[in-house]
């Protein structure tokens, strides 16, 4: 089971970010719908927000519109044995759509804490 997994986050990880000039797109590389959300710093607060759901060996636009920072924040799940996650920690609603201001007391606010990891858009803020 842990080999699939990483096998499966490789696959999703190495290339389920493309930034673009007009959007933050996330391509699902599995045969599994997957749930997406995203983490970003606007330059005074943070913000995490989901859920996208991602049809199997397709793309959706995660963020349209320029982008206002070079580092946003990926985690994503199939509910299965895939999860992406990484290092730097926001809040999420488990099952329903989500917007949540800030990454501390995710308990207190009724959030569950995750794991996102960065991802460079290369653009310089």
């Amino acid at each position: 089971m842990r080999r699939t997994t990483l096998i499966l986050a490789a696959t999703l990880g190495a290339s389920c970010a493309t930034p673009a000039l007009a959007a933050f797109t996330v391509c699902n590389q599995t045969s599994l719908p997957t749930r997406a959300a995203i983490g970003r710093f606007d330059g005074t607060s943070w913000t995490s927000e989901g859920w996208w759901t991602i049809k199997p060996k397709s793309c959706a636009a995660i963020l349209t519109g320029p982008l206002q920072g070079r580092y946003y924040y990926l985690y994503a799940t199939d509910g299965g044995a895939g999860t992406w996650e990484g290092k730097t920690f926001f809040c999420v609603a488990p099952d329903s759509r989500f917007k949540s201001a800030g990454r501390g007391n995710c308990a207190k606010r009724g959030f569950d804490r995750r794991g996102f990891f960065e991802v460079d858009t290369g653009k310089k803020a």
